[in-house]
């Protein structure tokens, strides 16, 4: 860490990786592998994805994860027909606990303003290209109501452990602006 640089500054120009070691970790390990937990618990149990969709934050305790955000949270599931994407339209509400801390690009007036007006044009930005039939529902999260994506799970993963499922969950998946990692 170069001198004046301390735990105020989190990101590098360079590449936007924490200069912290407790923000590079709580952006890479603690919150994003958290609700990679989730998502892959889901996945591999029909029982627990029912729970998630029913009550995500009963769901997520369940896995030990409660926090003050935890008891604000709302799953929604992506199908081939319907794909959801999560932003913030008057800052930046953001499950930090489930996801991680937020990206750059999801407390920027371009993405919050951009993803209720045009969500299909900000998606391919992304690299989602998405079936002209799929339609795409934009959730607003807020102070109360916080939301994780339930992305669809890649073909191919049947019979995996919650652990390699957890591998291909990406942050971005679980805002709706990305995709599961193939495997």
């Amino acid at each position: 860490m170069s001198a004046g640089a301390g735990p105020a500054r989190i990101a590098d120009a360079a590449g936007g990786r924490s200069l912290h070691p407790e923000a590079h970790a709580y952006e890479t390990r603690i919150g994003p592998r958290n609700g990679a937990k989730i998502v892959a618990r889901a996945w591999a149990d029909p029982t627990f994805k029912a729970r998630l969709l029913a009550d995500a934050t009963d769901a997520a305790n369940a896995l030990g994860m409660s926090s003050p955000v935890g008891a604000h949270l709302i799953a929604v599931e992506n199908t081939p027909e319907r794909h959801n994407m999560v932003v913030c339209t008057l800052c930046s509400c953001y499950p930090w606990d489930v996801l991680g801390l937020p990206p750059v690009w999801y407390k920027s007036a371009p993405y919050r303003s951009r993803a209720v007006i045009e969500p299909r044009v900000v998606l391919a930005e992304f690299g989602v290209t998405l079936p002209a039939e799929t339609q795409i529902r934009v959730w607003d999260s807020t102070a109360e109501t916080r939301f994780i994506v339930l992305p669809m799970r890649p073909a191919g993963t049947d019979g995996w452990s919650d652990d390699q499922l957890a591998d291909l969950v990406t942050r971005d998946g679980m805002i709706g602006t990305g995709l599961p990692k193939a495997p």
